[in-house]
């Protein structure tokens, strides 16, 4: 599979990875940027956020969102886009969740476009996947961390037990020296 610096009108496979590495979480959703989807569309940014524009109803709160100039700040510093008033973008970016990027193949309806979204739809997949992986692992090592907590206690049990058992018995030792009698009428 070939990355998308080629040319920009073939329909060239692109890498899963190299699609995961652009899906992010923002408000706990994992989304992508407009940005990173009109790169992989073989589109300028700005072409992209106007078709969204004029098909707005297609894309409600869930399907796509932009930014607040917090998060937006927050995203630049953690991946390295440009800043705003140097050549760089003048509004914050929107973000589409997997729902809005399969609405995309209906606004965009180039080959590409359908290509592109179909490789996007199964990247979304496998991170659903790998996630449900992840908390099943958790929840198995939180399940085995409980259970070390009684095991804990018998194990120091059965430490304890094979302490006596190993151990010389003690006997008692006979008093050295003369020992006065008893005296009962104490």
């Amino acid at each position: 599979m070939a990355d998308t610096a080629g040319k920009k009108g073939s329909l060239e496979l692109i890498a899963a990875p190299a699609i995961e590495k652009r899906i992010l979480v923002v408000r706990d959703r994992q989304v992508m940027l407009d940005e990173d989807l009109a790169d992989l569309y073989g589109v300028e940014t700005k072409r992209l956020v106007e078709q969204v524009k004029r098909n707005r109803d297609r894309f409600p709160e869930d399907f796509m969102f932009q930014l607040s100039r917090k998060e937006a700040t927050a995203l630049r510093s953690q991946i390295a886009t440009s800043n705003d008033g140097r050549g760089g973008r003048r509004y914050a970016p929107y973000v589409f969740t997997e729902q809005g990027v399969a609405m995309l193949s209906g606004v965009l309806r180039s080959k590409r476009a359908v290509a592109v979204n179909i490789e996007i739809m199964r990247a979304f997949v496998e991170l659903r996947r790998a996630a449900a992986g992840y908390a099943a692992l958790e929840k198995r090592l939180s399940e085995l961390e409980r259970g070390l907590g009684r095991h804990d206690e018998q194990l120091g049990e059965i430490f304890k037990t094979l302490r006596l058992l190993i151990s010389p018995p003690v006997r008692p030792k006979k008093p050295v020296g003369f020992m006065p009698p008893e005296d009962d009428a104490v």
